[in-house]
């Protein structure tokens, strides 16, 4: 909503409800589903977003987590009616315009968007000890292989646990430390010095980045995009390949994501094409998303992937050979193609974004792809 809110230049309010939770015995009635009155329409693709369209077809937008609600419309007298329903049945703060909304700061001029978790990130580079350390270029040594039972356990593993909980969260707006975070995750149950060691190196990675973030330029056009990517047998314990992709709406960047696979693949024609089959899955839900938001795709979605025998296979239904071992659900893909949502592209090593978020990179092919994808501080000197 925030990329679509630059592009469109919608108006935006942060409102914060006093009494998020009630304890004490309700004689009046509840609503567990939308009252009459107001109506606003649920989404089925996100049920945390309700919208609603004016006679004159204008949008309107709420989101809502517990007792925080974001608002967007281009029309200022919506927003404005929408406080006053609100008025006469709770009592809430009117916060204007969204500045800090769960942890993320929103800063907005008529360029864009940005958003950040400065604050979040400074609190989890000070609480762990390091705001004097040397930052490191990477979050992830792009060498060392991490493994389980690599050395004795920790004594005391709620430490581990905890600070890697903490860097989940601030993956909402941090894509550099997607892949380092999802290959630390997994040694939650039994954490070594080692994975501690690697989970201090991405704060120290931090301490040199916190007010990094994504911006979302109000230039951007309204197509979408997305490359995938695969490590073939990238895990050293199960041999599964890591998937990854990012996808953007014109030059931002609103989703991504970074995952092991579920089986292990016998090639590396086949763990590609299991991560296209992943991408496809997220390009079906955010076109939904967007029809909420009353934007429609005609055009197919370019599905970027650098490798071409995967690309070939989703195209060629002939490859009798290649494919009769991977799993049905796996050529979701082609039925993509044949439906017109995607079409699949190669694209260069050199040029495939996702693949910041298969495997750990060295510095100088890092920061080129982070340079890609809008990521930057709102804090360096311009």
């Amino acid at each position: 909503m925030l990329s679509l809110a630059a592009i469109k230049g919608w108006n935006l309010a942060h409102l914060d409800i006093n009494n998020a939770f009630l304890y004490g015995d309700l004689e009046e009635e509840i609503y567990m589903t939308l009252p009459p009155g107001f109506g606003l329409a649920q989404s089925a693709s996100d049920h945390s977003l309700f919208y609603k369209y004016s006679p004159t077809g204008t949008f309107f937008g709420v989101v809502i987590y517990v007792d925080d609600i974001l608002v967007a419309s281009s029309e200022e007298n919506m927003i404005s009616e929408f406080k006053a329903f609100l008025t006469n049945h709770f009592k809430f703060k009117d916060l204007g315009n969204p500045k800090y909304f769960l942890g993320i700061e929103i800063a907005r001029n008529k360029s864009g968007i940005f958003i950040s978790q400065h604050k979040y990130a400074l609190d989890l580079v000070s609480d762990a000890g390091l705001l004097g350390c040397k930052p490191t270029s990477t979050p992830m040594d792009s060498i060392k292989q991490l493994q389980q039972d690599a050395d004795p356990s920790l004594e005391d593993p709620a430490v581990y646990r905890r600070l890697i909980g903490r860097l989940v969260y601030l993956c909402i707006t941090r894509p550099d430390i997607t892949f380092a975070v999802n290959k630390l995750s997994p040694f939650l149950s039994k954490p070594c010095s080692d994975h501690l060691f690697a989970a201090e190196r991405v704060l120290k990675y931090l301490k040199g980045t916190v007010g990094h973030g994504l911006f979302y330029s109000g230039q951007a056009d309204l197509s979408l995009s997305i490359f995938s990517d695969a490590d073939w047998a990238g895990c050293p314990d199960t041999r599964r390949s890591i998937s990854g992709f990012c996808l953007f709406l014109g030059t931002s960047l609103i989703s991504w994501k970074s995952k092991k696979q579920h089986t292990v693949s016998r090639s590396s024609a086949e763990d590609e094409y299991m991560s296209m089959a992943l991408a496809c899955c997220e390009v079906v839900w955010i076109i939904a998303l967007l029809k909420d938001f009353g934007i429609n795709m005609q055009q197919p979605i370019p599905l970027y992937c650098d490798s071409q025998a995967a690309v070939h296979i989703s195209s060629n239904p002939v490859f009798h050979e290649r494919t009769k071992h991977i799993e049905i659900d796996c050529h979701t893909v082609r039925d993509k193609i044949l439906e017109g949502v995607i079409k699949t592209v190669h694209v260069h090593n050199n040029n495939q974004l996702a693949d910041i978020f298969t495997k750990p990179l060295a510095a100088a092919p890092f920061h080129n792809l982070l340079i890609k994808m809008d990521f930057t501080s709102l804090y360096s000197p311009s």
